[in-house]
């Protein structure tokens, strides 16, 4: 940490750090909660506003996009520019278009605002891990991220029981249009709010730049290679040709690899120093997050269709299956980050082990347990899945930046968040196109045997996705291990 920073750090009291630090977590929770909640309103979508499997698709997996999309530009603005003025640009946008998807006529208009309040999610995120690597150290910061990542488990979570308790509220036809009406007051509360409490002072640092070619191809690259999976509906109707996108990917990331090499070599900083990937807790930790966020939403939103079109249950009391993971995974999350500095990636390979038996019993009881009692089994067993879970995200994300330097804070903690966006789409894609082809085909007689299967396909599919992210947490623990030996 640089002497400019340990000066803006130390000019805030107690008290002021952790207003700011509450009023950014608020914030991150309400733009996580819309990668969840919305699911349970897709059914709700479709009839109101007549939409078919591919726009469905984009509603959710294109916030992903969008949110992936504008990271790393808003990190990147936040660290050399101002993050107090790209967190309130990013909330204000994010809020303006969430009140254009609750008024929204029709399915296109609904399609444009959601890709826009993905970019205000965007622009804001990297702010509040760049606020938080910079207002804490040490084992201060192990517990400021373990309350984010309680925070951010609780938002994924609970996110479904939220959006089903809004439709149950405002009723089938309309009440999807809830889901976003809620973020409209809120985020007009935590704008006034961060206005005065998210500190402005920040410490410039000499030489960094914008370095808008660098962001520009990482743009470009992100785009090309979620663009397939965004469009990956498993129904007979997707066209091959969109993974020729994966082929212009490569060329972005080609182009974008050389300059950033070349940007570096002219003395300027580049949008994101390469060197941060030569980092084995950096680069481990990455993929370990990509895993996790490719496994888990992919799974909370097969087992909400299971639940409301396989069984009939009203959005509501599927939303309500989730609820023990949010609270187990807020507990031991708070606990994990007071733990890892201990412990270290131990943890993280405990929590993986632990999530992937809780993954498999719900699959299990899903698929094998009488209609009327799978949906308890479920929940108990995402109990054991989210106690495991809180042992994974927090303490992963403090591995993950624990080499980085603060200056660095905000691009390395956006570039993360991106790992954590194309993880997401990809494995919503993936596991939702195996569960609707298998659903199309037929394969199980009637229609809960159907539904059987294909949940057994899509999370079947997840469950191996987390079992190579604890394949990599396990790699990284046996490299520290020998490092302390050696």
């Amino acid at each position: 940490m640089t002497a400019a920073t340990d000066q803006r750090a130390a000019g805030l009291d107690e008290r002021a750090k952790r207003r700011a630090f509450a009023v950014s977590i608020a914030v991150a929770v309400l733009t996580i909660l819309d990668l969840s909640k919305v699911n349970v309103g897709l059914p709700s979508i479709e009839t109101a506003l007549r939409t078919g499997p591919t726009e469905l698709q984009i509603i959710v997996a294109g916030y992903a996009l969008a949110f992936g999309l504008a990271l790393v530009p808003g990190g990147r603005l936040g660290d050399v520019r101002s993050r107090k003025t790209m967190f309130l640009v990013g909330l204000g946008v994010f809020t303006l278009f969430s009140l254009v998807c609750a008024l929204a006529p029709t399915s296109g208009i609904l399609l444009i605002a959601r890709f826009l309040q993905g970019v205000g999610a965007g622009l804001q995120m990297p702010q509040v891990l760049g606020l938080t690597q910079e207002l804490y150290q040490g084992e201060a910061r192990g517990r400021a991220l373990g309350v984010y990542g309680a925070a951010v488990g609780l938002g994924t979570a609970l996110g479904p029981t939220i959006g089903g308790a809004l439709i149950a509220l405002g009723g089938e036809q309309d009440g999807w249009r809830l889901i976003f009406w809620m973020n409209v007051p809120l985020g007009l509360i935590l704008l006034v709010l961060a206005a005065r409490w998210f500190p402005g002072r920040q410490a410039k640092t000499a030489g960094r730049s914008l370095d808008p070619v660098g962001v520009v191809l990482l743009g470009l690259t992100v785009v090309a290679f979620m663009l397939p999976f965004v469009l990956t509906t498993g129904q007979r109707g997707d066209s091959p040709l969109r993974w020729l996108a994966l082929i212009a990917a490569a060329v972005f990331l080609l182009a974008f690899l050389r300059w950033e090499r070349h940007y570096a070599a002219t003395d300027r900083t580049p949008a994101v120093d390469i060197d941060l990937f030569r980092r084995s807790s950096y680069r481990n930790g990455l993929i370990v997050a990509t895993g996790w966020f490719a496994a888990g939403p992919a799974t909370f939103l097969l087992n909400t269709l299971l639940l409301q079109e396989g069984l009939g249950l009203a959005p509501v009391f599927a939303g309500m299956v989730t609820i023990p993971f949010a609270l187990a995974s807020a507990v031991t999350s708070y606990t994990a980050g007071r733990l890892v500095n201990r412990y270290g990636r131990a943890l993280v390979v405990v929590g993986l082990i632990a999530a992937a038996v809780g993954f498999a019993l719900s699959l299990a009881a899903a698929v094998l347990s009488p209609p009327a009692l799978t949906p308890w089994l479920m929940a108990a067993a995402l109990l054991v899945a989210g106690a495991g879970g809180g042992s994974v995200v927090s303490p992963n994300q403090t591995l993950t930046l624990s080499e980085v330097p603060v200056a660095e804070g905000g691009v390395a903690g956006s570039v993360a968040q991106v790992g954590q966006r194309v993880g997401t789409a990809v494995g919503v894609a993936g596991a939702s196109a195996v569960f609707f082809s298998m659903l199309n085909a037929d394969l199980g007689g009637s229609k809960l045997a159907d539904y059987h299967l294909a949940v057994l396909g899509g999370s079947g599919l997840a469950i191996v996705v987390l079992l190579a992210a604890l394949g990599f947490a396990l790699a990284d623990l046996r490299l520290r291990r020998k490092q302390a030996a050696s």
